[in-house]
């Protein structure tokens, strides 16, 4: 049974098992009464009927508010039953649905009555918690809470309800109680929602994202990298350019993560861009997500480069977006390579950079890892490539392969390097590590023109090139120490 958000089905494995009960927890503002709107909502789209228990909020003010979010009001039966003050007062130890009971207290009879004319497939009843305040004890308040709920199910209802959780009043025991729980909670990149308890369907463990928006309740799951479909054959993709190719054994393998790392302004998105390029003389999409330069000043620099960008976005092989990280949780971020990859059939996916993904996380670098270590595995068992761009601290002096301990992450390293040289700034160019095949151990100069890359002969006159201020190797002296 769908709950109306396709992402919170994703998490369910399809969604809620009919006639029974789930508790939606979260703190007050988190989204529960949104929510439970689309759940109702979902039953009316596909014919069932629908029944909202109100035990809080003003019935005109949740209308109201629900039909700003584009719910339809007129379709969902609603029995408002709002506390005042001698609602459930008069006889503090009765229980719900027992019959005796049902004969003498009114508020169940109305109860009865409602669902009985309602006749529901899907119930929301909210808050339940506020049953709490109106019972003599915790004991009362529970056996009441089973009455409920056993009442419904006898009407052959799925039943959601929601449930305030703070210090004072715990809702801990109402999970033996119900069949599922999905918790709203809030994480310092943003909510998050997560189903600890399930019966009878797997679900995907873990946070996951959601966002209330003005269209209600949006959820993105956490990637899942799933398995690789048997044993791939690797096959090399070009840079297009000779040099790089033969540090490379012949380029990158497809279904591979490249991590270009090297300090700032050294070439690092100029030189990834350029595997994308190639891929687009092959009819290959290709999509870019800048978190660290926006999309103008990239457009306008690979331009300068030599890179044909509009005619590539034009025939739609180059997809640009522009990302603000502050904005975005990394599940949100997953969602959107997933669309590219999984809808769009993007064959390279091109990160720059991480230090701006980081950003979605708020500083939890061991969340960082654990993410980017999901989605290089999802692309990877995709049979997507993906370049991801790391820019080092120190643009000259100690050699940094990767920031933040991600090397493991990656299957081939390309570094970028400056040097200065005899007072000259210059550029270099090296591999450090490929998985796949061998790789060649010089390091080349590099530069960047007006007509694209350039890549030189090995730098074998140079010595200690990695410290970024090599020596150039008098080759006489050279000579004698080979011959010695």
């Amino acid at each position: 049974m769908s709950t109306g958000v396709a992402g919170l089905d994703e998490i369910l494995s399809g969604g809620l098992v009919s006639e029974r009960s789930y508790m939606v927890r979260g703190q007050a503002g988190s989204g529960k009464t949104i929510l439970s709107f689309h759940f109702l909502q979902q039953g009316v789209d596909e014919g069932e009927t629908a029944l909202f228990i109100n035990l809080e909020e003003d019935v005109r003010d949740l209308k109201a508010n629900a039909a700003a979010l584009g719910f339809d009001t007129d379709a969902i039966e609603f029995l408002d039953l709002s506390p005042s003050a001698d609602v459930f007062v008069e006889d503090e130890s009765y229980e719900v649905f027992e019959p005796a009971e049902v004969e003498r207290d009114p508020l169940t009879e109305e109860i009865v009555e409602g669902v009985t004319a309602v006749d529901p497939d899907r119930v929301v009843v909210d808050p339940l918690t506020q049953l709490r305040f109106l019972l003599s004890d915790d004991y009362q308040f529970r056996k009441q809470v089973v009455g409920f709920m056993r009442f419904l199910k006898d009407r052959e209802a799925t039943v959601l309800f929601t449930v305030q959780n703070t210090a004072s009043l715990p809702t801990d025991d109402l999970e033996f109680i119900t069949d599922g729980t999905i918790r709203l909670d809030a994480a310092e990149y943003g909510k998050t929602v997560s189903v600890p308890k399930f019966r009878g369907s797997p679900t995907q463990s873990g946070d996951h994202a959601y966002r209330v928006t003005d269209a209600g309740v949006e959820v993105y799951p956490a990637l899942q990298p799933g398995q690789r479909d048997g044993d791939a054959e690797f096959e090399q993709i070009s840079s297009g350019i000779p040099e790089v190719d033969e540090l490379l054994h012949g380029g990158i393998e497809r279904g591979t993560v490249t991590i270009v790392s090297g300090p700032t302004g050294v070439g690092k998105t100029t030189l990834s861009t350029q595997f994308m390029k190639e891929a687009a003389g092959r009819g290959e999409r290709s999509v870019i997500y800048l978190f660290e330069e926006n999309r103008g000043t990239f457009l306008a620099r690979s331009r300068a480069v030599n890179i044909p960008v509009d005619e590539m976005l034009e025939r739609g092989t180059l997809q640009v977006n522009e990302v603000e990280a502050l904005e975005q949780s990394p599940q949100e971020f997953a969602r959107m390579v997933r669309d590219e990859v999984e809808e769009r059939d993007a064959d390279i996916v091109m990160i720059d950079g991480i230090s701006g993904y980081r950003l979605t996380l708020r500083g939890d670098e061991d969340m960082m890892l654990q993410q980017m270590h999901a989605l290089g595995r999802y692309l990877k068992n995709t049979g997507v490539t993906g370049i991801f761009i790391d820019e080092t601290r120190n643009v000259t002096g100690e050699f940094q392969a990767t920031m933040g301990n991600i090397s493991y992450l990656a299957d081939n390293i390309v570094f970028l390097r400056h040097l200065e040289v005899e007072g000259e700034l210059r550029k270099a160019i090296g591999v450090l590590k490929k998985r796949t095949s061998d790789f060649e151990r010089t390091i080349r100069e590099f530069k960047i023109t007006e007509h694209g890359i350039s890549v030189g002969e090995p730098m074998s006159q140079l010595r200690g090139i990695l410290s970024g201020t090599p020596e150039v190797v008098d080759r006489e002296s050279k000579r004698d120490d080979c011959d010695s």
